[in-house]
Protein backbone atom coordinates (compact mmCIF):
# COMPACT_ATOMS: atom_id res chain seq x y z
CA UNK A 1 0.00 0.00 0.00
CA UNK A 2 2.61 2.63 0.90
CA UNK A 3 4.93 1.86 -1.62
CA UNK A 4 1.92 2.39 -4.27
CA UNK A 5 1.34 5.45 -2.74
CA UNK A 6 4.52 6.67 -3.11
CA UNK A 7 4.93 5.93 -6.19
CA UNK A 8 1.62 7.94 -7.56
CA UNK A 9 2.65 10.84 -5.49
CA UNK A 10 6.06 10.85 -6.71
CA UNK A 11 6.46 13.86 -8.75
CA UNK A 12 4.71 15.61 -5.76
CA UNK A 13 6.51 14.37 -3.22
CA UNK A 14 10.04 14.94 -4.79
CA UNK A 15 9.10 18.40 -5.86
CA UNK A 16 8.30 19.66 -1.96
CA UNK A 17 11.60 17.74 -1.10
CA UNK A 18 13.69 19.88 -3.92
CA UNK A 19 12.10 23.39 -2.33
CA UNK A 20 12.90 22.37 1.14
CA UNK A 21 16.92 21.55 0.08
CA UNK A 22 16.92 24.41 -1.95
CA UNK A 23 14.99 26.43 0.29
CA UNK A 24 18.16 26.26 2.53
CA UNK A 25 20.33 28.74 0.44
CA UNK A 26 20.16 32.25 0.59
CA UNK A 27 17.53 33.57 -0.88
CA UNK A 28 19.46 35.30 -3.62
CA UNK A 29 20.80 31.98 -4.33
CA UNK A 30 17.60 30.57 -4.35
CA UNK A 31 16.23 32.38 -7.24
CA UNK A 32 19.28 31.43 -9.57
CA UNK A 33 19.05 27.69 -8.36
CA UNK A 34 15.60 27.87 -9.22
CA UNK A 35 15.55 28.89 -12.71
CA UNK A 36 18.37 28.31 -14.01
CA UNK A 37 18.23 24.87 -15.65
CA UNK A 38 21.70 24.42 -17.62
CA UNK A 39 23.32 21.76 -15.81
CA UNK A 40 26.63 23.34 -16.96
CA UNK A 41 25.90 27.09 -15.61
CA UNK A 42 23.78 25.11 -12.48
CA UNK A 43 25.55 22.35 -11.35
CA UNK A 44 24.36 22.61 -7.84
CA UNK A 45 20.68 22.96 -8.26
CA UNK A 46 20.71 20.44 -11.35
CA UNK A 47 22.25 17.91 -8.83
CA UNK A 48 19.85 18.43 -6.50
CA UNK A 49 17.19 18.16 -8.49
CA UNK A 50 18.42 15.05 -10.06
CA UNK A 51 19.91 13.49 -6.92
CA UNK A 52 16.90 13.95 -4.93
CA UNK A 53 14.54 11.93 -7.58
CA UNK A 54 17.38 8.91 -7.99
CA UNK A 55 17.19 9.03 -4.39
CA UNK A 56 13.55 8.34 -3.82
CA UNK A 57 13.59 5.73 -6.18
CA UNK A 58 16.03 4.10 -4.49
CA UNK A 59 14.84 4.46 -0.80
CA UNK A 60 11.40 2.84 -2.26
CA UNK A 61 13.43 -0.13 -3.88
CA UNK A 62 14.18 -3.21 -1.91
CA UNK A 63 17.86 -3.19 -2.90
CA UNK A 64 20.92 -2.40 -1.29
CA UNK A 65 20.73 1.44 -0.28
CA UNK A 66 24.53 2.23 -1.73
CA UNK A 67 22.82 3.99 -4.62
CA UNK A 68 20.77 6.05 -2.56
CA UNK A 69 24.05 6.61 -0.77
CA UNK A 70 26.56 7.41 -3.47
CA UNK A 71 24.16 10.08 -5.02
CA UNK A 72 23.33 11.37 -1.09
CA UNK A 73 27.11 12.00 -1.35
CA UNK A 74 27.45 13.95 -4.11
CA UNK A 75 25.09 16.34 -2.54
CA UNK A 76 26.41 16.14 0.57
CA UNK A 77 29.94 17.16 -1.15
CA UNK A 78 28.28 20.18 -2.50
CA UNK A 79 27.40 21.35 1.16
CA UNK A 80 30.15 20.44 2.59
CA UNK A 81 32.44 23.04 1.09
CA UNK A 82 29.34 25.63 1.55
CA UNK A 83 28.64 28.31 4.42
CA UNK A 84 26.65 25.27 6.09
CA UNK A 85 26.90 24.07 9.44
CA UNK A 86 27.24 20.12 9.61
CA UNK A 87 23.76 20.08 10.53
CA UNK A 88 21.93 22.70 7.83
CA UNK A 89 24.44 20.19 5.31
CA UNK A 90 22.89 16.98 6.12
CA UNK A 91 19.15 18.25 6.66
CA UNK A 92 17.89 17.97 3.51
CA UNK A 93 17.91 13.71 3.97
CA UNK A 94 15.33 14.24 7.01
CA UNK A 95 13.03 16.83 4.84
CA UNK A 96 12.40 13.87 2.87
CA UNK A 97 10.11 12.92 5.71
CA UNK A 98 8.42 15.77 6.12
CA UNK A 99 7.76 16.10 2.39
CA UNK A 100 6.20 12.33 2.61
CA UNK A 101 4.19 13.42 5.44
CA UNK A 102 2.85 17.03 3.74
CA UNK A 103 1.90 14.90 0.81
CA UNK A 104 0.55 11.33 2.14
CA UNK A 105 0.67 12.26 5.68
CA UNK A 106 -3.35 12.20 6.13
CA UNK A 107 -3.77 9.44 3.45
CA UNK A 108 -1.26 7.01 5.65
CA UNK A 109 -2.69 7.91 9.53
CA UNK A 110 -6.58 7.05 7.74
CA UNK A 111 -5.75 3.76 6.12
CA UNK A 112 -4.08 2.76 8.94
CA UNK A 113 -0.65 1.80 6.95
CA UNK A 114 1.83 4.01 9.43
CA UNK A 115 3.80 0.98 10.08
CA UNK A 116 5.02 0.98 6.74
CA UNK A 117 6.23 3.92 6.98
CA UNK A 118 8.40 3.30 10.19
CA UNK A 119 9.99 1.45 7.74
CA UNK A 120 10.72 4.01 5.17
CA UNK A 121 11.78 6.41 7.91
CA UNK A 122 14.26 3.76 9.13
CA UNK A 123 15.80 3.70 6.02
CA UNK A 124 15.90 7.49 5.45
CA UNK A 125 17.18 7.57 8.79
CA UNK A 126 20.09 5.43 8.10
CA UNK A 127 20.59 7.40 4.96
CA UNK A 128 20.97 10.32 7.13
CA UNK A 129 23.72 8.73 9.16
CA UNK A 130 25.78 7.88 6.24
CA UNK A 131 25.17 11.50 4.76
CA UNK A 132 26.92 12.64 7.58
CA UNK A 133 29.98 10.37 7.24
CA UNK A 134 30.43 11.79 3.86
CA UNK A 135 29.95 15.44 5.30
CA UNK A 136 32.67 14.94 7.33
CA UNK A 137 34.86 12.89 4.92
CA UNK A 138 34.36 15.72 2.68
CA UNK A 139 35.48 18.31 5.24
CA UNK A 140 38.14 16.80 6.32
CA UNK A 141 39.25 16.56 2.60
CA UNK A 142 38.90 20.53 2.42
CA UNK A 143 40.52 20.83 5.36
CA UNK A 144 44.06 19.10 4.05
CA UNK A 145 43.64 20.85 0.88
CA UNK A 146 43.61 24.17 2.95
CA UNK A 147 46.59 22.76 5.06
CA UNK A 148 48.52 21.89 2.13
CA UNK A 149 47.69 25.15 0.35
CA UNK A 150 48.96 27.12 3.68
CA UNK A 151 52.15 24.96 3.52
CA UNK A 152 53.20 25.43 0.08
CA UNK A 153 52.49 29.00 0.26
CA UNK A 154 54.90 29.14 3.27
CA UNK A 155 57.62 27.44 2.11
CA UNK A 156 57.39 29.54 -0.90
CA UNK A 157 57.86 32.72 0.85
CA UNK A 158 61.00 31.57 2.75
CA UNK A 159 62.32 30.58 -0.15
CA UNK A 160 61.53 33.88 -1.49
CA UNK A 161 62.83 35.63 1.58
CA UNK A 162 66.10 34.07 1.38
CA UNK A 163 65.26 31.54 3.73
CA UNK A 164 65.42 27.69 3.09
CA UNK A 165 66.53 25.62 -0.24
CA UNK A 166 68.53 28.64 -1.91
CA UNK A 167 72.35 28.22 -2.08
CA UNK A 168 74.41 30.84 -0.97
Amino acid sequence: MLKELLTRQKSVIVDNWVRRILGSYPSDSLKFLTSQKDRFANPIGCTITSNAGAIFDELLGESDTGVAESLVTEIVRIRAVQDFSPSQAIRFVFDLKEAIQDVIGKDLRESGHCGELEDLDFRIDNLGLSAFDSYMSAREKVFQIRMNELKSRSLQAMVQNGGVGQDD
